[in-house]
C-alpha cells in the first residue's frame, strides 16, 4: 500500500525547493543528508522548522527535500516556503495561521541585472574631470 504523502514546492531567489511530508517522527532529510549536517547554522534551521512549529506539527511529519541553486539562506528559505505550502494540502485549516505569518508569499527579491555601460547593476565607471 502507497504511504501518504505531502508536496509543496518553495522558490526564494534563485533557490527551488520540492518538499515532501510523510507522516513520521520529525526527521527531516536535505538532499539525502540530515539538515543539521547540511546547515551548519541553527538560525537557518529554526527558519525552515517554523511552519512546523507555528502548526503545531513539528514531530508528526519526516521532511524530505531536494533543493539546489542558491546559496544556503536562499536554500532555508525555500525550504520553509514548500514546507508551508506542503502543510496546506495536509489541511487547509492552516491556510489563515501561515498567511497571518507570512509563510505563504514567495519572496520577490531577486538579484539586479547587469546594465550596460555599468560595471554591475548600479556601480557607474570611476568619474575624473579630467
Amino acid at each position: 500500500m502507497a504511504q501518504v504523502q505531502y508536496i509543496g514546492t518553495g522558490r526564494r531567489k534563485s533557490s527551488v525547493a520540492r518538499v515532501r511530508l510523510v507522516p513520521g517522527d520529525g526527521q527531516i532529510i536535505v538532499n539525502k543528508r540530515s539538515a543539521d549536517d547540511y546547515f551548519a547554522f541553527e538560525t537557518l534551521r529554526e527558519l525552515m522548522k517554523q511552519p512546523l512549529a507555528v502548526t503545531e506539527t513539528l514531530g508528526s511529519y519526516d521532511v524530505h527535500v531536494n533543493v539546489n541553486g542558491g546559496g544556503f539562506t536562499g536554500q532555508a528559505g525555500a525550504i520553509r516556503h514548500g514546507i508551508a505550502r506542503a502543510l496546506l494540502n495536509v489541511d487547509p485549516e492552516y491556510r489563515k495561521v501561515l498567511k497571518a505569518e507570512g509563510f505563504l508569499t514567495r519572496d520577490p527579491r531577486m538579484k539586479e541585472r547587469k546594465k550596460p555601460g555599468l560595471r554591475g547593476a548600479r556601480r557607474k565607471p570611476q568619474f575624473s574631470k579630467r
